[in-house]
């Protein structure tokens, strides 16, 4: 005898099994064991009550035989009645379970899988899907017929003689006649027929197109409003005699509206045929005005995302003066320091770019084109290495003699270097570590580089050079000169170790690399004028510089400055009318070679105004977004 495990009682079960019939009022208790869950008088345990089976030999009610209990009885077999409303024969949900009922008992998990499979049949969710599936399989839709173009011809030619007689026979044709209206009707009849080949000829599609073999649905008739005079931003080329679309220009209209792609064949405008010179079709589009109707043959080629490329322009470009461009119109014009952001690289002339500011894009010469041009054409002005005067300006009077200088190496590769596009990152305000004044010598940078120091010490600083001369009486190291030993100078100068560098009167100057270091370590920002070539070596992620071109004046102007300059005792030479011609012919020739490295160009041409606009420049600096080269970025 074995006891309920859930009643604990002791009364013995004629089956033998671990469960009374009481269990049957707690059924889904039994699924927490999976072993077992069996029911009373060799009935399984149904978590549904209404699927539960009968034993053998069982008819109607069950009754247990130690409690009374009455379960259910299972549902009744179909009827005629019920097998007529079914459609004249078991419906095959009916037939599955039917099958299920008549599977002998099994103790065990196939017995719970059966009951679960039951369960689910039964569900009213499933016998609702079942029976829409079946409604669904007896409605057989037909078209009424599969020629209704040549149906729409008939009728066009019935009421041809009512056209000019009657208002709404004039409308009827007209919509008759519409493209959307004629490629849905050849749709329709293509479905209808099942014919999903080749479609057969049709007398309102140009024959050459019958012949191509093309899908059915690869006609699309694409509608576009405009006004006389927009351009649509895209342009064509001619492919096997077909106009087909080059690019589409981003932001522009066709790019929003999204239903041109590149590669898509134009065949007709305003049910007219394109020919093939794009150039006769950008006139007819851009005169176009109101609604403009497209047939097409899709390319379906994805798109590509925009891309976020910025890139600063080191050359000034006018399309309208451009006699390679596909198209004027689609130009984009900027001048040198612009920003742009490139949207599309695909053809490798012309790139897709807008203005970061905002605006449509348009056609640029990509860098390898610009690249092939400029290569060509001789540099105008060349741009001779400026004198190292800046580097010991208080040693006026006698020519210095150039040895060993690092940066000049470079400097007939950088008069011939090819400057077209610099790609940039947009950084958030942060502390730039150099501040690089530049310009000819006499402009004024070491008089603004000493007012920025006295304005802010704990901010500015700069830094002290090295000399191989010997220290006078009253002079200390490391104030105003580092002194080293001649032998020591040239093996750093040799080992890269120094910025710029020159002799004077047998002596060698020189700024050291680890002495901008320095000053940056201690917090401040360390503010250089030295020689443009110079640039190229600061301008790392290393030294983050800040370039500031301090530009000459007219000749006059500076040597109205300089007679000031001489009466407040501030100077002590006067400046010539010659050295003021050669002063401002050297800051042209500067500004035209170094102009890519300038962050900020000033004209000095009252001192205290420059200083306030440099000063106004740093604080920006805190405040605004920077545009960086990205190799500082990444």
């Amino acid at each position: 005898m074995r006891m309920c495990i859930r009643c604990k009682c002791a009364r013995p079960c004629p089956s033998g099994l671990e469960v009374c019939s009481e269990r049957l009022s707690h059924p889904r208790e039994g699924l927490r064991r999976g072993e077992g869950d069996v029911g009373c008088c060799a009935a399984p345990l149904n978590p549904f009550p209404r699927l539960a089976a009968r034993p053998p030999g069982c008819h109607g009610n069950v009754t247990c035989p130690l409690k009374g209990d009455t379960r259910r009885p299972p549902p009744p077999e179909p009827t005629g009645r019920c097998v007529a409303a079914c459609g004249g024969a078991p419906t095959a949900m009916q037939q599955v379970l039917d099958n299920l009922l008549g599977l002998p008992s099994a103790p065990g998990a196939a017995d719970l899988d059966l009951i679960f499979l039951r369960g689910i049949m039964e569900s009213p969710i499933v016998r609702s899907l079942a029976k829409a599936h079946e409604r669904l399989e007896e409605t057989k839709l037909e078209a009424v017929r599969d020629n209704n173009v040549e149906l729409v011809q008939e009728i066009l030619h019935d009421i041809g003689h009512l056209v000019q007689q009657d208002s709404a026979a004039a409308e009827l044709a007209r919509i008759l006649r519409e493209p959307h209206f004629q490629s849905l009707l050849e749709t329709h009849d293509s479905v209808a027929s099942k014919s999903y080949e080749t479609p057969p000829p049709s007398p309102v599609l140009d024959p050459t197109f019958n012949n191509q073999p093309v899908p059915p649905d690869a006609v699309r008739m694409v509608g576009i409003r405009k006004t006389a005079g927009e351009n649509l931003g895209v342009t064509f080329r001619v492919e096997r005699g077909e106009l087909v679309i080059a690019r589409i220009l981003h932001g522009g209209m066709v790019a929003q509206q999204g239903l041109l792609h590149v590669g898509d064949v134009i065949r007709e405008v305003n049910g007219q045929e394109v020919g093939s010179d794009p150039r006769v079709l950008q006139d007819s589009l851009r005169h176009a005005s109101g609604s403009v109707v497209l047939k097409i043959l899709p390319s379906y080629q994805e798109p590509h995302p925009p891309r976020q490329v910025f890139v600063k322009c080191h050359f000034d470009y006018d399309p309208a003066s451009d006699s390679l461009i596909p198209c004027k119109e689609a130009g984009l014009r900027f001048a040198a320091g612009d920003l742009l952001q490139i949207v599309n690289q695909d053809d490798p002339n012309w790139w897709q770019a807008c203005h970061v500011e905002g605006g449509s894009a348009g056609l640029i010469p990509s860098q390898l084109l610009e690249e092939k041009r400029k290569a060509f054409v001789k540099r105008d002005l060349e741009v001779a290495p400026t004198s190292a005067g800046a580097l010991c300006s208080s040693l006026s009077g006698k020519r210095k003699k150039r040895m060993m200088y690092l940066t000049t190496k470079n400097a007939e590769f950088d008069r011939h270097e090819l400057l077209i596009y610099e790609e940039v990152a947009r950084m958030p305000p942060f502390r730039r570590k150099t501040l690089v004044l530049i310009g000819a010598q006499g402009v004024g940078r070491r008089s603004l580089k000493n007012k920025l120091i006295m304005s802010d010490q704990a901010r500015y600083g700069t830094t002290i050079p090295y000399t191989s001369r010997k220290p006078k009486d009253s002079e200390k190291d490391g104030h105003g000169y580092h002194f080293v030993s001649r032998g020591e100078m040239e093996a750093d100068i040799k080992a890269g170790h120094y910025l710029e560098h020159g002799e004077y009167e047998g002596n060698l100057y020189g700024t050291k690399i680890d002495s901008i270091r320095a000053v940056v370590n201690a917090g401040k920002m360390c503010i250089l004028d030295v020689n443009p070539q110079a640039v190229k070596v600061l301008r790392t992620a290393e030294f983050v510089p800040y370039v500031v071109f301090i530009e000459a004046p007219s000749a006059e102007t500076l040597r109205a400055m300089n007679r000031a300059a001489l009466e407040s005792g501030v100077a002590i030479k006067q400046l010539t009318e010659a050295d003021a011609r050669r002063t401002v012919e050297e800051s042209s020739r500067i500004q035209h070679g170094y102009s890519h490295y300038f962050d900020l160009s000033l004209t000095n041409d009252n001192l205290e105004h420059t200083f306030g606009q440099l000063r106004e420049a740093m604080e920006n600096l805190r405040a605004e977004p920077q545009w960086v080269p990205v190799t500082w970025v990444y």
